[in-house]
């Protein structure tokens, strides 16, 4: 499928969505551009480097970058950081959609972070970090005020894995399936410092199974 085929696409589902985006509803042509080209460079390394089950384009644009998009209306403070980000979903569309926030990207796996560092390059992303570790390990001199996830195991291993990396104020957000009351349930047992503080059911254009956010805080 050509570009502007493509970016017809994120445009109308970004469009549906309605997000709130600056003052407009609407992609800017550069965000839409960079996405479109994003989404590009992802079909092309899935090639030969396998990083995402979905092989084609079309149904990339609903199930990562429509995806993705449906949680920038909860984009807040200045550091940001996405854990277990695969090829940048949702970090890098993110980072387009917010070029005055920073972002870090973080994966263990290799090739995934080698993508994240080449789509940085191609797309003149000078707001995004990319990190080739496992989150345990990772340190930071200044904490973050929101830590996303969106293919993250369980909301335990989220909280255990960066507990050490976000602001005493900071929320984490967690993209899920069907709403996930056992998480939930598990992680107060565990960590009941930790609160659900709202979750919205998601709306994804082209994507006909659930999907939900979760917004946890720390008690302080």
């Amino acid at each position: 499928m050509s570009f502007l085929s493509l970016r017809e696409r994120i445009c109308k589902g970004a469009a549906a969505q309605s997000l709130s985006l600056t003052d407009s509803p609407e992609l800017t042509e550069s965000q839409a551009d960079l996405l479109t080209r994003y989404l590009e460079l992802l079909a092309k390394w899935n090639k030969a480097y396998n990083l995402t089950a979905v092989r084609d384009p079309v149904e990339m644009v609903s199930r990562h970058i429509l995806d993705s998009l449906s949680i920038a209306p909860f984009m807040e403070g200045e550091r940001l950081m996405d854990v277990g980000s695969g090829p940048g979903l949702p970090g890098i569309p993110m980072a387009i959609l917010n070029p005055e926030k920073q972002f870090t990207v973080l994966d263990s796996n290799g090739k995934k972070t080698r993508f994240m560092t080449q789509a940085k390059t191609e797309l003149g992303l000078e707001n995004v970090t990319v990190a080739n570790c496992r989150v345990e390990s990772f340190e930071v001199e200044q904490p973050f005020d929101v830590i996303m996830s969106r293919a993250f195991s369980s909301l335990i291993d989220m909280i255990n894995g960066t507990r050490h990396l976000i602001k005493a104020d900071g929320k984490f957000l967690a993209m899920k399936g069907i709403f996930p009351e056992q998480e939930l349930a598990d992680l107060k047992q565990e960590r009941p410092e930790i609160s659900l503080l709202e979750s919205h059911a998601l709306d994804v254009p082209g994507c006909e199974a659930q999907r939900h956010l979760v917004i946890l805080k720390a008690d302080v």
